[in-house]
């Protein structure tokens, strides 16, 4: 059986009701339709207990409209809340920005520009900690670099005598947070992290059939200037089995075969140095601008004499919010947590010490949670060594709800039955179009945290947490607890 332990002092000594209901089927999904506040606790009790193996739930109901706990279990229990982290960056981020605010990625020469324009001196690309530097928001076929690179080249630029110099100083050098485990490393949602992030740091390796040869052509999107190594052979037939990975040495091995009737395939690549990465892919775009770079590339911080060439602003704070919620994207979440870290005091650096920091004053502060009820190793959810209480979910979405920031919070959380990552969840119920908060998943973990109002109007704050291994069953509970909070009345 799952780990209840003992209700608090809010639930345990309410008794269970002695004449039940009909349980209503909706969609697959068995919830009640409780009349009373003993009964909802009855339901949502009953749920928990008959569905779920084994594992630990933590679990907080709170009316926001009459401003009392309507059901808790081990409300102060330190649990990892998988991607439910993410409502506290976007409270962070929120609170320290606001939802209109723009990232700038500066270019910035440290040299004079002549008449003929050239440079006599060193050009600077100066990350800002922007993580919708890419196709997601800026359309074009040569992406975000090309924009900067047409911005440059408009500025009138078209000769630079010494380095491209890459600034990424505004973040710690830290690519890869605690508690990300080994095998998530290769996939996109683990991607690595820096101040000067592209395409979410994610590279496409392109490999297309050799005409009339025995190799392929491979390439990258966007081309930039990471080392290749290929050995893919061109065969008979049209499949392909391609393998693609970042040596030691920072390498982009490509190795199998394609099939000559193929045609091009392509195959998504975690990049290993995102400040590299970038920087690369900014000489390129440069040069296809027609803007020249006499010397090599560097990494360091801008010099106090640069003067501002051109910048690239993001989309505001909100619309980058939107899509971090509504997709669920680790990219966002870190680089944002950073950025609200690096924004807490004029010498700070965006790390997730600074940002820890910050969040561990907000929640104490503003929101009014317990010293230590959420310690965060990184900002998306993804470190197993992150914890939260679900009581300090609900006193976050208590205080979001007033905050001057609170309609850029509520947009972005999907809504059940509609957004894509609940599309499919409480259809068909009274949840669907009403209950709008953020899901969590991992292989432990199954979370959810929002709003949704109930049959007689109220508005409910809720956290529900389960850790455990029966994570199919708790995720089927979770939404019939939602659709079983949306069809309460008192």
């Amino acid at each position: 059986m799952p780990s209840l332990r003992q209700p608090t002092d809010d639930t345990k000594h309410r008794p269970r009701r002695r004449a039940r209901r009909e349980t209503r089927a909706v969609a697959a999904i068995h919830f009640e339709s409780p009349a009373s506040e003993l009964e909802l606790v009855s339901d949502l009790h009953q749920l928990m207990m008959s569905r779920v193996r084994n594992g630990t739930w933590g679990v907080v109901v709170l009316s926001l409209s009459r401003n009392d706990t309507l059901y808790t279990v081990n409300p102060d229990e330190p649990l990892q809340p998988a991607s439910n982290m993410k409502l506290f960056t976007t409270a962070l981020a929120l609170d320290q920005f606001g939802a209109a605010h723009q990232f700038s990625t500066d270019v910035l020469r440290d040299g004079t520009l002549g008449a003929d324009g050239t440079l006599r001196g060193n050009l600077i690309i100066r990350g800002d900690g922007d993580p919708a530097l890419s196709k997601r928001f800026i359309t074009g076929n040569g992406g975000a670099m090309d924009a900067l690179a047409q911005l440059v080249s408009n500025a009138g630029v078209k000769r630079v005598t010494g380095t491209l110099i890459a600034d990424a100083s505004a973040f710690d050098t830290q690519r890869i947070p605690e508690g990300w485990q080994t095998r998530y490393l290769q996939s996109g949602y683990a991607a690595r992290i820096s101040a000067l992030s592209l395409n979410e740091n994610l590279v496409i390796v392109r490999v297309k059939p050799g005409s009339g040869k025995t190799g392929a052509t491979v390439t990258l999107d966007p081309a930039t200037t990471l080392p290749v190594a290929s050995t893919v052979r061109t065969v008979a037939g049209n499949g392909a089995r391609i393998s693609a990975h970042t040596t030691a040495a920072g390498v982009i091995q490509v190795s199998g075969t394609i099939g000559a009737k193929a045609g091009e395939r392509g195959y998504q690549l975690v990049v290993e140095d995102p400040t590299a990465f970038c920087a690369g892919a900014f000489r390129r775009a440069l040069q296809a601008r027609g803007v020249t770079i006499d010397g090599t590339t560097a990494f360091a911080a801008t010099p106090s004499s640069a003067v501002k060439v051109t910048g690239l602003n993001s989309p505001s704070i909100g619309q980058m919010l939107d899509v971090m919620n509504g997709e669920s994207i680790n990219h966002y979440a870190e680089l944002l947590f950073r950025d609200a870290g690096r924004n807490a005091s004029p010498n700070s650096v965006g790390s997730v010490e600074s940002a820890n920091k910050l969040l561990q004053s907000f929640m104490t502060t503003k929101v009014g949670a317990a010293p230590g009820a959420v310690f965060a190793a990184d900002g998306s959810g993804l470190s197993v060594l992150d914890k939260i209480t679900p009581r300090a979910l609900v006193q976050l979405l208590s205080y979001a709800n007033k905050a001057p920031w609170k309609d850029a919070f509520h947009t972005s959380l999907p809504i059940a039955g509609q957004s894509e990552l609940l599309r499919h969840r409480m259809r068909a119920t009274p949840a669907q179009g009403n209950l709008h908060a953020k899901t969590g998943t991992t292989n432990s973990v199954i979370s959810l945290g929002g709003y949704v109002t109930a049959k007689n109007g109220e508005m409910l704050a809720f956290a529900f947490i389960y850790n455990g291994v029966d994570r199919w069953n708790a995720k089927s509970t979770i939404d019939a607890m939602g659709a079983t909070l949306a069809s309460f009345q008192r």
